[in-house]
């Protein structure tokens, strides 16, 4: 396996997490789409209840024991960054939940779409 991170090396981390939220929204929403067919209020309420922090957090435990060291690493990187997480969320699952879309923004700007297609498909 190539080493991926190098690629990625001198993004900051919040901006991998930046990336992966959407990587991870855009993910759901078209599994969505593609396998329930409902309103699109429905569609969107199902989506929220996976793109949060707390449905990270879960979605991340699924896929934990799967992960490289090398997508660990990144992970831990995103999962100890400073960050303030809102009032009415669990700090834990906020930390977990940024550290998950870290390494989906790393794996996606690498050009791993396959491995996210691979750590995802674990998830419905």
């Amino acid at each position: 396996m190539e080493d991926f991170a190098q690629n990625i090396i001198n993004i900051p981390i919040l901006v991998l997490a930046f990336v992966g939220d959407s990587v991870f929204d855009l993910h759901v929403r078209s599994h969505l789409a593609l396998t329930e067919p409902a309103k699109v209020s429905a569609l969107h309420k199902k989506a929220v209840s996976f793109v949060n922090a707390s449905g990270q957090a879960k979605v991340f435990s699924l896929i934990k024991d799967k992960l490289t060291a090398e997508e660990l690493a990144i992970y831990n990187r995103g999962k100890n960054a400073k960050v303030t997480a809102q009032a009415h969320v669990n700090p834990k699952d906020y930390s977990i939940a940024t550290g998950f879309e870290a390494l989906l923004g790393a794996l996606y700007l690498s050009g791993r779409n396959s491995r996210i297609q691979e750590l995802l498909s674990e998830i419905y």
